[in-house]
């Protein structure tokens, strides 16, 4: 027995590709990286015919979600979010350090959401689903899609880089007063800005600065690797961290502080931030 979920086509402007269209069109399938997922096994049709990556839409299809039928559990996850902006279609959410966004575990973001946010009204009402990533350590500010139509527009809105993402870290060590680094990340190119707001003297570190950063690519731990790249790491970082000095206990000092984007539906502009946790301002309060 399958669940079974269909969605027909619209009329459209131009043609565009399975995985690009079908992200938000079905509920149990609310990413980008979940719909590839599916047509890698083969669990979309398009017409009665098998969509791949390669399938195009035009119009007017059929597209079909058969996914093999499993028990589904009752229990929902109680993680109470601090809701920072929410209407019909999208909510911005504080995301704490030491939660995944989304991912095959139980305790993620994406489980909270539900439980944190309204119930859409909407028709195409579906489960809200994040549509970009902070890492485990990273706190701040989230965006997620609580319609299909709107998780759609805004999948294409980070690809095409027209969402403004503010973050603030904790530095160790002399830096310029502000910059561009532009060190590739797994051999693709990247950019982030920064600009040191503020820095204090440190008996274990030397120097701490609070750095304003700007990122205009969205590679996997681009900003640690960035200030890392520079020898300006970020402090409590584990990973990318100077050897000796990593603080441990602490935490990463690395937060999402705003998102700054027209609302896909709406076309109101929308300025969003989550205020610097209060260690940031035991450092330099």
């Amino acid at each position: 027995m399958n669940i079974i979920e269909t969605h027909i086509v619209p009329n459209i402007q131009s043609r565009v590709r399975l995985q690009e269209y079908g992200v938000g069109i079905f509920k149990n399938i609310g990413t980008k990286s979940a719909l590839k997922k599916a047509l890698k096994k083969k669990y979309i049709s398009v017409n009665g015919i098998v969509g791949t990556t390669a399938t195009y839409i035009k119009g007017g299809e059929t597209i079909r979600l058969s996914i093999p039928d499993k028990p589904i559990g009752n229990k929902k996850l109680v993680f109470p979010l601090r809701v920072l902006y929410e209407d019909e279609y999208l909510a911005l959410v504080h995301k704490p350090a030491g939660i995944l966004v989304s991912g095959n575990k139980f305790k993620t973001i994406a489980n909270a959401l539900p439980q944190n946010i309204r119930p859409g009204k909407l028709p195409d009402a579906t489960i809200p689903q994040p549509v970009h990533r902070l890492d485990y350590a990273t706190t701040g500010i989230l965006l997620a899609g609580k319609t299909n139509k709107c998780i759609r527009l805004l999948n294409k809105m980070f690809e095409n880089k027209v969402v403004e993402k503010t973050y603030y870290a904790v530095t160790i060590g002399n830096m310029p007063a502000r910059g561009k680094i532009t060190t590739e990340i797994d051999g693709k190119a990247s950019q982030s800005g920064y600009r040191v707001q503020q820095s204090v003297v440190s008996k274990r570190f030397g120097k701490l600065n609070l750095v304003e950063l700007f990122p205009k690519t969205g590679r996997r731990h681009q900003l640690r690797k960035h200030l890392a790249s520079i020898g300006n790491p970020v402090l409590g970082d584990k990973i990318y961290g100077a050897e000796g000095l990593v603080l441990h206990g602490k935490g990463l000092y690395l937060h999402a502080y705003s998102l700054e984007f027209t609302h896909p539906i709406t076309q109101e502009k929308l300025f969003i931030k989550d205020e610097l946790p209060e260690r940031f301002n035991k450092i330099f309060g």
